[in-house]
């Protein structure tokens, strides 16, 4: 998608459509997926220009998401093209130029093109699916017979295929493993015919400050590769679009438009150094594209190699101030210039066992850490201490240097993907949804947050899904999605896009809970109280006699998603007190901006 962080480099067949991936640490990032679609006449006249321009800014002024608690501008956007764009801009420094000197290179015929049709999950009807389409991107041959691209560009596929330079034929792929959160993904094609005749790209080191850079792959403006060139003009931990993360980033001046998603950077050499992602487009900036750098990709391929899937990043879990305020750190009893306090703890988190409010973490396993949150990198330069994290895999064990009450100590910690209360991605499947005399239960995420668009959500829901952490693996918040209107639900067909708290006095945890107290219900009556002291109640045999006849009349399969029919286990350990708020442990937006406290 071209991003406004165009964070996406895959082209859409389809007129490009605008999809909300978020960061992960909430308010949401609009990107525009730049999956290729038919290409319309390059001439295109000044005043669509204008009408599309506006349209984006109307689009991207409702959104900001936030990530890793830094909160990611409407402006980055992914690098695809969609057959929903019918209007696109063409801006003679974003042409592509095919270099003379590579025409006849021979890595670039590693460098393929990518075909996918999406059927993505309606969250809105979670027991059906949306009309499908198509996009484009690039991808690249690496070991082991694979393909390498972006996740993006594969997201909720049905297909996918892939055609080589010069070739007529298409062949197709199978995703093996999809990473979110570098927006990474891997493919297999097991025709021999495909990889016959060619050999798979050799991956280079990270580049410093600028270094040449060649991006290639097969953008918007026509159907054969495509070169750009341009330098390296910074390295940093930087926000990914599609996974609302914060990772190692490169940032280049070459230009990535819609359907470069998914293609090799490579330096000098010959060699890769990165896969085109994003772009970040603003009337402020010129030429800022963004490269996946290979320390990230050789992360995200050992740890499909290791453990035959992919598992995630892992994070620390605790919300981090910086300690630049002398007074501050003298308060703390901190004696030299560094360390970050530790302001709230994930519950979920191992950290929850070792380290409290309060602590100053002045070491990542030997590594000193800044009163800014940096540490250092490379031959005089500093990078955010959540790089070291992000070195770590899921499982792995850290030593931190804390001081607590003035007293220096070392903890260990286990380091494991963070735990989400409103995902930003289902990964597989449709959501799970359970519908009960027509009202219509499902788990709030935040494609749904999305589809409903945020005004409907509600402010105090909303707050909350933004800013609270998960108490406890397993946790969701379940919402009355809508009422299907039946003579059972009178009176409450208005309702929707409600928290159910509790059902017939026990406090919800997710709705596998919510189905297992419905199905082992023995009262007369089913009682359901929602946020602000809102009940519904109905009648339970009456219920169960006319559950047939209500989803025929509205032509739903099941009365529940799949993944409820199965048996119900407990995600927690022991009693939780009666008066336990689940999924109200909130954290406020300053503590997760820019300028101050940084999620690690």
């Amino acid at each position: 998608m071209a991003v406004a962080l165009s964070s996406y480099c895959s082209m859409f067949s389809v007129p490009s459509s605008t999809v909300k991936f978020r960061y992960s640490h909430r308010p949401i990032i609009s990107i525009r997926c730049t999956r290729t679609p038919s290409i319309p006449d390059p001439n295109i006249n000044r005043q669509k220009k204008d009408a599309w321009q506006k349209k984006q800014l109307k689009l991207s002024s409702k959104d900001e998401k936030s990530s890793g608690g830094n909160v990611v501008p409407a402006s980055y956007k992914s690098s695809g093209i969609s057959r929903k764009d019918r209007d696109f801009m063409v801006d003679s420094k974003d042409l592509q130029v095919e270099s003379n000197n590579l025409q006849d290179s021979a890595f670039l015929n590693a460098v393929v093109k990518v075909y996918c049709t999406h059927t993505a999950p309606d969250y809105s009807l979670p027991w059906q699916k949306q009309r499908q389409f198509t996009s484009t991107g690039s991808a690249f041959m690496i070991g082991g017979r694979k393909l390498l691209t972006n996740a993006h560009c594969v997201e909720y596929d049905t297909q996918v295929k892939v055609k080589k330079r010069g070739d007529d034929s298409k062949y197709v792929a199978k995703v093996l493993a999809r990473a979110v959160g570098c927006d990474l993904a891997l493919l297999s094609v097991e025709s021999e015919e495909f990889w016959r005749d060619v050999e798979p790209l050799r991956f280079g080191h990270l580049p410093h400050l600028q270094d040449s850079v060649t991006v290639v792959g097969y953008p918007l403006g026509g159907d054969t590769i495509s070169v750009t060139k341009g330098v390296v003009s910074r390295v940093e931990v930087t926000s990914y679009a599609h996974g609302l993360s914060e990772l190692l980033g490169i940032q280049i001046d070459a230009a990535i438009n819609p359907g470069n998603s998914g293609g090799p950077a490579f330096n000098g050499q010959g060699e890769c150094i990165g896969v085109a992602f994003q772009v970040y487009r603003s009337e402020e900036a010129e030429n800022i594209g963004y490269v996946i750098p290979t320390t990230v990709v050789s992360h995200f391929l050992t740890d499909y190699e290791k453990n035959g899937k992919y598992t995630g990043f892992p994070c620390l879990g605790v919300l981090i101030q910086k300690l630049e305020n002398p007074v501050l750190r003298a308060c703390l009893k901190v004696q030299s210039n560094e360390g970050v306090l530790v302001r709230r703890v994930e519950p979920t988190s191992d950290a929850n066992n070792v380290l409290k409010e309060g602590d100053v973490i002045v070491s990542f396993d030997g590594v000193r850490v800044g009163c800014e949150g940096t540490v250092p990198f490379r031959s005089n330069e500093r990078i955010a201490f959540h790089f070291l994290i992000s070195q770590k895999f899921a499982g792995d064990t850290a030593e931190l240097g804390i001081i607590r009450a003035g007293t220096l100590m070392k903890a260990d910690v286990v380091l494991n993907p963070r735990v989400h209360l409103v995902p930003y991605h289902i990964d597989e499947g449709q959501p799970s949804y359970l519908i009960i005399a027509g009202l219509v239960f499902t788990p709030l995420s935040e494609p749904l947050i999305e589809e409903e668009h945020e005004d409907s959500i509600g402010l105090k829901l909303l707050t909350k899904a933004r800013y609270s952490f998960a108490r406890f693996k397993g946790e969701q918040i379940v919402i009355l999605s809508q009422v299907l209107a039946n003579e059972l639900n009178i009176g409450y067909e208005d309702m929707s896009n409600q928290q159910i708290i509790k059902f017939n006095g026990t406090r919800i945890k997710n709705i596998h809970h919510l189905a297992h107290l419905i199905d082992s219900c023995k009262d007369r009556y089913l009682c359901f109280e929602f946020e602000d002291s809102y009940v519904a109640v109905l009648e339970r045999e009456a219920v169960a006699a006319a559950s047939s006849s209500l989803l025929r009349d509205y032509g739903i399969p099941s009365e529940r998603s799949s993944d409820l029919l199965q048996p119900y286990v407990d995600s927690l350990e022991g009693d939780q007190p009666a008066d336990q708020e689940f999924g109200d442990c909130p954290v406020s937006n300053f503590e997760v901006g820019h300028d101050g406290l940084l999620l690690a």
